[in-house]
This record gives C-alpha cells, structure tokens and sequence, in this order.
C-alpha cells in the first residue's frame, strides 16, 4: 500500500456511500488497511450486554473505519474535496491541494 496523503487531524470530505458530503476530522489512519476512521461519519451501533463494568448496558454508538478511497481531503479554500500533490518549497516536502493550489500544511 501507498503511503496515505491523508493524515490524523485533517478535515476530509466523504465522496460516496451512504455519508456521501459529510464532512468531519480524521480521528485515526489504519494505513496496513488502506482505512481511516473519521469523527461523525460511518457510525455503527453496538448492543451490548450488561456488564460488571457497564452495568446499564445498552447501545453502543461509534465511528467504524471506511475505505481511504470514499474520503477526499477538503480543500483549505473552498471546503470541498480536492486530490492531493507534494510539492518543495523552502527545501521542505509540504502537501498541496490541486483544486486550489493551498498549502495544507506547515
């Protein structure tokens, strides 16, 4: 696999499934699975039994991983989702979004 241009903490755009236009922050990359976890996006729900530890039990509600190839970085100008390309600037590896040309980050 790739290295992933998407890093923890960037803001992505979901581009299709069932959150398709979502947007939210990378809580978490999983690059052996070519996975990401974004926060609000792709919840599931979980049953779970009483516990010693959760005495209540009940439903249980999380951000599940989804393929890196539905999520887009979204763009620094626009908001919307962009590819992403390396370019060097002051003798630094810096990412850049290609819709607008903005530097993402550093």
């Amino acid at each position: 696999m790739a290295a992933s241009k998407i890093k923890k903490g960037d803001s992505v755009v979901v581009r299709s499934g069932k959150d398709k236009g979502r947007t939210g922050t990378v809580l978490q990359v999983l690059p052996k699975d070519g996975k990401v976890v974004v926060s609000g996006v792709n919840v599931a729900a979980r049953h779970r039994k009483p516990t010693q530890a959760n005495p209540q039990g009940g439903i249980d509600r999380r951000e599940a991983p989804m393929a890196i190839s539905k999520v887009g970085l979204a763009d620094p100008k626009t908001g919307k989702a962009t590819r992403v390309r390396f370019e060097t600037q002051d003798g630094k590896k810096v990412r850049v979004a290609v819709k607008s040309g903005e530097k993402i980050d550093g």
